[in-house]
């Protein structure tokens, strides 16, 4: 007992199948791919902004320790340590008490973007 196969009874894929998954492919690759750019990109600026609140903290750490703040604003960048990092301090009067705020802020790019770390402390204005 054999079975006769007709071309009616085929098992591959049809034309508008075949078209079908084609569509779909084209429109789930591009999306998938932009996700995977935004996912990387996210990653990117994550990992930069710890570092730069590591590098904001080591600037205002030394500016509070060396009493370089009462100086004023003071801009720099890191080198060739840590480049395209750069970092801005700045200090204002605290409006609650004879206390200073101090700024260190520092900024780098990603994908032609800048972003920024800000850190702040009080310190108490010291006369002479």
């Amino acid at each position: 007992m054999s079975k006769r196969f007709s071309a009616g009874n085929s098992r591959g894929f049809t034309l508008v199948e075949m078209l079908a998954a084609m569509l779909f492919v084209a429109i789930v690759i591009p999306a998938a791919a932009r996700g995977l750019i935004i996912a990387n990109r996210a990653g990117v600026v994550a990992e930069r902004k710890r570092v730069a609140a590591e590098l904001a903290d080591y600037i205002l750490t030394e500016a509070i320790v060396t009493e370089s703040w009462m100086d004023g604003y003071q801009e720099g960048d890191f080198g060739e340590e840590r480049p395209g990092f750069r970092w801005v301090l700045e200090d204002q009067s605290w409006d609650e008490d004879t206390m200073q705020v101090v700024s260190v802020k520092v900024l780098f790019n990603v994908q032609e973007t800048e972003y920024e770390v800000r850190l702040s402390t009080l310190v108490e204005e010291v006369y002479e």
